[in-house]
């Protein structure tokens, strides 16, 4: 397990991406699955850095872990704010046209589909959000 603590800002967006990378790269990662945790990453980064502190900073420990016998690699991002589980956020009605649909929640939509597995428990005051996918 390898870790990095960051500050939950935006401009880190890239610094935790490229983080995993380095990981996913030392273990032969595929183009193609990189690019889908990339996405993900980005995004979960992102509404973290964007809501779980409100006006306060705050910070997100990001969390590599991969397992060689299924040869799937999992991503945790961790923080200390509100707490708020986004698999219990209803998914949008992606049917109706962007301008028809309520704003919000795409974002975890798109992770979920593109992820093998997404868990998500509040424990000792953390959120904690954990990605993995088959590489």
């Amino acid at each position: 397990m390898k870790e990095l603590r960051l500050k939950a800002t935006e401009h880190n967006i890239e610094t935790a991406t490229e983080f995993i990378n380095r990981e996913l790269n030392s273990e032969g990662c595929s183009d193609d699955a990189r690019a889908l945790i990339d996405i993900a990453i980005d995004d979960l980064f992102c509404n973290i850095a964007r809501y779980a502190y409100g006006q306060d900073e705050g910070a997100v420990l990001v969390r590599f872990e991969f397992d060689e016998k299924g040869k799937a690699a999992s991503v945790t991002l961790i923080d200390e704010g509100i707490p708020f589980d986004p698999l219990q956020k209803e998914d949008p009605d992606i049917t109706l046209s962007a301008e028809e649909r309520k704003i919000g929640g795409l974002g975890i939509y798109m992770v979920k589909h593109i992820m093998d597995a997404v868990e998500y428990k509040y424990e000792d005051g953390r959120n904690i959000i954990r990605i993995t996918k088959k590489i």
